[in-house]
């Protein structure tokens, strides 16, 4: 019960931002999340099933808002009517500067992993980022990307709810496989093979 309670004050709604979009994805907000669900799927059978074009259903779309506003606004003239309600259509500096902010991290993030493979020579982490690219080709070799994006869409609305609601072993279970992972790391770091592909910190002086 120890080692439990940490998880039990982690906040799943917290992590995913505390926002509408976690709400979404928790399913509090149930029409949130029975509208996403619907869409995609809708989505998915019209381009994936129904072999419909994404660049006529775009502009069949864009075709029928455009008309719709044009008639709305002229109605709303002629019987003195408001106009449509538009949202404010302009991206705001604080916008692009998140934005901008959050690709920053990423592309930092990216160097720095480029960074420890070919300058530090991290054995662990190359083995790591090459098998999580394999299995990223694995998978775009066996779906296309629109299925990809269903299947991501689908897990966002169910692993969430599930881990809220199975917290506590859900996290045991990964401490027990962290602790693997961590035995098998220390077996390679102890790899005599390991050794021989990575010059020590003392040669690298000498050099």
């Amino acid at each position: 019960m120890g080692e439990s309670e940490p998880s039990r004050r982690t906040s799943v709604h917290r992590a995913l931002g505390g926002g509408l979009v976690a709400d979404v994805l928790l399913w509090k907000n149930w029409c949130g999340g029975v509208m996403v669900l619907v869409s995609s799927t809708v989505m998915w059978y019209l381009f994936e099933r129904a072999g419909y074009n994404l660049l006529s259903f775009v502009s069949n779309v864009l075709l029928l808002l455009v008309v719709i506003l044009f008639f709305w606004a002229k109605a709303a003239s002629l019987l003195n009517r408001p106009l449509p309600p538009l949202p404010d259509m302009e991206i705001s500096e604080e916008s692009v500067a998140k934005a901008a902010d959050k690709l920053q991290i990423w592309i930092n993030r990216a160097l720095s992993i480029a960074h420890e493979i070919a300058i530090e020579r991290n054995l662990i982490l190359c083995l790591q980022i090459t098998a999580a690219l394999l299995l990223i080709s694995f998978i775009g070799s066996k779906f296309n990307f629109l299925t990809l994006v269903y299947t991501f869409v689908l897990l966002s609305l169910s692993v969430p709810p599930l881990y809220d609601k199975y917290q506590d072993h859900i996290d045991d279970k990964l401490y027990m496989i962290h602790r693997k992972i961590q035995t098998l790391c220390g077996k390679l770091d102890s790899n005599p093979l390991r050794k021989i592909l990575l010059p020590s910190n003392k040669a690298k002086k000498m050099e």
